[in-house]
């Protein structure tokens, strides 16, 4: 079912996402850059051009700091899910939102700090640190609640006692993993949307198996990659 556009959030608003985005990004950064241990909240917060106490205001520490930027836009996707036409298929409605909050629009940059290879791995460093691990696992299931709960409205289940926006939401952020994942093994990194696209269309169609000796087309060159159902192209 469909609700009313979510009105725009004011002024004040918008300004304390963007110092809470400056934040996570300046702790993603540093993190990676000096090392998880070598950062202080201090040196966090002047990064992003605030005040220690500012940086208290918003995260308990550096890990909540860490988790937020993933938190923050899974339940941007379950709201944005919320608002689809009634009658746009399920999936359909899944991959437009998925494709619109990870994937920039053109001509625009961003300055996420793990955007490219490098930053990737050391994205995975960072998150082996054992500090994180137990925040990560919280922010993703309050992720996971809140798109089943979305996914739950959307479909006329019930989240609390269906399998089905649970599984639905588990997978969903799972495929979303896979995709950047993916992306972000060539050098440069392949084109995001393609491939978020192609997965999320496999997982529509039900999964099938591959066809026998389908595999990437130019693994090293990042040229693309060939699937079961279609072909990834890199631009």
């Amino acid at each position: 079912m469909s609700a009313d556009p979510p009105t725009e959030p004011g002024l004040r608003e918008r300004k304390k996402r963007a110092t809470r985005t400056a934040l996570s990004h300046a702790t993603i950064r540093l993190g990676i850059e000096r090392g998880w241990s070598n950062v202080t909240v201090e040196e966090i917060a002047t990064a992003a051009g605030v005040s220690e106490r500012t940086f208290r205001n918003y995260f308990p520490g550096k890990a909540a700091a860490v988790t937020a930027l993933h938190l923050d836009r899974m339940i941007e996707i379950a709201d944005d899910l919320r608002t689809r036409p009634a009658s746009e298929p399920f999936w359909h409605a899944v991959t437009d939102v998925l494709v619109k909050h990870f994937v920039p629009p053109p001509g625009t940059t961003t300055d996420h700090p793990a955007r490219d290879r490098q930053g990737a791995a050391g994205m995975r460093l960072l998150l082996d640190e054992p500090a994180l691990r137990g925040e990560m696992a919280k922010a993703n299931a309050t992720a996971q609640a809140a798109l089943a709960a979305a996914i739950a409205e959307r479909t006329g289940t019930d989240a609390a006692h269906d399998v089905y926006p649970s599984t639905a939401a588990a997978v969903i952020g799972a495929a979303s993993a896979v995709a950047v994942e993916h992306a972000l093994r060539f050098d440069p990194p392949a084109p995001l949307e393609p491939i978020l696209r192609d997965v999320l269309a496999q997982i529509a169609a039900g999964l099938p198996a591959p066809h026998p000796g389908a595999r990437d087309l130019d693994r090293s060159a990042g040229r693309g990659s060939s699937t079961g159902c279609g072909t990834v192209p890199a631009a």
